[in-house]
């Protein structure tokens, strides 16, 4: 322990909430995008706000970049430290719901409650927090807010920050502001900029959530195909016929393999593509929907047309979404998540180009997509152990995001740009957007001194180097 550092996080946190020991920092070395590590100096664990302040206040005297972390589910590299003199702020003691407000529809709650915790908290009085990435059991709630994450119904509900009223934040010289909680803030939007900034702007600690009635009623359909195209095609119609569903998941052949391994659903085995449609408001308006859907995936060749009678089978339909991506297992020993979004006219062409791209650089790609609102998820499957099988993936995985902008979408819909991304953000962007983007950032964290290397590239094409050196013996 002889980094000056260290022993003052110490004397702040206590022994037991800080770590530093080589055998104990190899589980912060990266989220769950596996293929950019970097181990940190230090973990800690506040469990206050004002804890978490006194860190970085300790960190800014020191010149040492902090990087806010939650459950490390991200698939992006955004809390993975960009170089090896970081601390880790992890902030998954912070875990307590503070308030639940159900005449005004919101909740009070730290920045470590994990998102289905607090579904599970006001389920009964029938509510739920709308966002609900596939990780929602584990993934925290102050993560989401970072990466403005989404999810399946996202499609009808929007994304993490239309939930977001209010937020107590950490600034990066120790600061501890309030920011709402108000419906219609009046004057810039400091909420919706601090919301998906990946922990470059503020460190967040409390949040003040909407609640969202449960509807009235819900029908979840399965629809089966002979191909991807046929899938994309009705999902466009779908959407044009003036249909919002709630939900909108495709699944193609390759993941749907892993899913019935893993769990048994019994898939036929030449299914290429499986929808999952969910419908849900007034039940006196269902039915007709229900009636309208199902014509327009008959009309788009849906091999098989299925509905959810009852909830046991409708948490059927949604575990086998859920839990795709933990299959992933049974295919390959790791992968990339990719997370790009395109206009859904291009979701068939992308489909094909993203085959095309697995026939080029010989990487198997299985695929899910939140199709409703074009956003892709292929997983390029690979060998981390294999270097030029890993480089074959990161090649991949750049092309088909690069085709996502030549489509006119966008690189990331929920995942965030973190470190995997960050050097597509100049084929995105301008550099003169990219200045404003950097100023904006320096307004808020002049040294530059939380989450550097991540979201904005800096302008002259450098990256910070703030850290506790190898010579202090960290």
């Amino acid at each position: 322990m002889s980094h000056p550092l260290i022993s003052e996080l110490c004397a702040v946190l206590g022994r037991r909430n800080v770590l530093w020991a080589p055998s104990e920092l190899e589980v912060y070395d990266c989220d769950a995008l596996t293929v950019h590590r970097r181990r940190p100096a230090a973990v800690v664990f506040p469990q206050s706000t004002e804890q978490v302040a006194a860190v970085l206040k300790l960190c800014r005297r020191h010149g040492t970049a902090v990087v806010a972390r939650g459950a490390g589910t991200g698939l992006a590299g955004g809390c993975t430290p960009d170089s090896g003199g970081a601390v880790v702020l992890a902030l998954t003691r912070l875990n307590k719901i503070l308030e639940i407000d159900l005449r005004n529809s919101l909740a009070l709650v730290e920045a470590g409650v994990t998102n289905l915790k607090l579904t599970q908290a006001v389920q009964k009085a029938g509510f739920h927090f709308a966002p609900d990435p596939s990780s929602q059991n584990s993934a925290t709630i102050g993560g989401n807010a970072a990466t403005n994450a989404g999810g399946p119904h996202t499609l009808k509900y929007g994304v993490t920050v239309n939930h977001v009223l209010g937020l107590e934040i950490v600034l990066a010289d120790g600061s501890i502001v309030q920011l709402g909680p108000v419906e219609n803030p009046i004057g810039p939007d400091l909420i919706g900029a601090i919301v998906g900034s990946e922990g470059t702007l503020a460190v967040i600690t409390k949040l003040w959530v909407r609640l969202t009635p449960n509807p009235q009623a819900w029908r979840t359909l399965q629809a089966t195909f002979a191909s991807v195209e046929d899938a994309v095609n009705a999902v466009s119609e779908i959407i044009a016929s003036g249909i919002i569903p709630a939900a909108l998941e495709l699944m193609d052949a390759g993941i749907l393999r892993a899913v019935d391994e893993a769990y048994h659903f019994g898939f036929p085995p030449d299914i290429a593509a499986l929808l999952i449609v969910e419908l849900d408001g007034m039940e006196v308006a269902l039915d007709r929907q229900e009636r309208q859907a199902a014509e327009i995936l008959g009309r788009h060749a849906a091999l098989h047309v299925s509905r959810a009678d009852s909830a046991a089978e409708r948490e059927l339909l949604w575990k086998c979404r859920k839990m795709a991506v933990g299959a992933v297992g049974r295919l390959s020993s790791s992968y990339l998540l990719e997370d790009g979004v395109v206009p859904r006219t291009q979701l068939a062409h992308m489909f094909r180009r993203t085959a095309e791209i697995s026939r080029k650089f010989q990487v198997r790609i299985v695929n899910v997509a939140h199709a409703g609102d074009g956003n892709l998820h292929p997983i390029l499957l690979f060998d981390e152990r294999d270097p030029a099988e890993r480089e074959r993936v990161l090649a991949a995985g750049r092309e088909i995001l690069l085709e996502c902008i030549a489509c006119g979408g966008s690189i990331t819909a929920e995942h965030g740009i973190g470190k995997e991304k960050l050097s597509l953000m100049s084929r995105l962007f301008v550099q003169n957007d990219l200045r404003v983007q950097e100023r904006f950032r320096a307004a808020f964290d002049p040294l530059g001194t939380l989450n550097p290397g991540k979201l904005i590239p800096r302008s002259d094409g450098e990256g910070a180097s703030c850290g506790i050196s190898a010579a202090g013996g960290a």
